[in-house]
């Protein structure tokens, strides 16, 4: 389903829009399904994918010096981001170097980096303790609500669900009625 809406794998069948943009409609409309992705979508994964070889800041930066950003303009961005998410400190650590908890703040502040309208987070605190999966949670609701930007997270971690507005189940491919959550 992410993969779906990450415009990585081409639907079935149907219609999908993004930010009010038709994407799809029988065959994808855009040529350029790379930078759609960069424009409109942050991705954050289940294993944080941070390249180990970029410290903190960089690991943010690359998102912006794709989608075309000076390294000046793109390293500054990222530090707001990481101050943002509470870690400034830690922006020329190397992700060997940082605690599960930070890394994962890392590539949630990747995943904003182009201010996407939509994050798509794969079991983002499978690899995190209960008190680090709520504070990550808590964070992706933050960005939600200031940002303004749709957060979709996949997850099996039942312990999460009370952090979430929206709780849909898929069940043997079939999609169960929503239940809504108490904010």
């Amino acid at each position: 389903m992410l993969n779906v809406i990450g415009c990585i794998v081409e639907p079935n069948s149907g219609s999908m829009r993004l930010n009010g943009e038709l994407v799809y409609d029988g065959k994808w409309l855009r040529a350029d399904l790379r930078g759609l992705r960069l424009e409109k979508i942050g991705f954050i994964f289940q294993a944080h994918n941070l390249l180990p070889f970029l410290n903190a800041w960089e690991n943010v930066a690359i998102a912006r010096i794709l989608a075309g950003a000076s390294t000046s303009h793109a390293k500054d961005q990222a530090v707001q981001l990481l101050t943002y998410l509470g870690i400034e400190r830690r922006q020329n650590a190397l992700p060997s170097e940082l605690s599960g908890g930070e890394a994962q703040r890392v590539a949630i502040a990747r995943a904003l980096a182009n201010d996407p309208r939509i994050i798509l987070a794969d079991e983002p605190t499978a690899a995190l303790d209960s008190q680090r999966a709520g504070t990550v949670m808590d964070l992706l609701r933050k960005v939600a609500t200031e940002r303004r930007t749709a957060v979709i997270v996949v997850t099996h971690d039942e312990k999460i669900f009370n952090r979430l507005d929206h709780i849909f189940a898929l069940r043997d491919g079939v999609l169960e009625a929503p239940q809504l959550q108490a904010a």
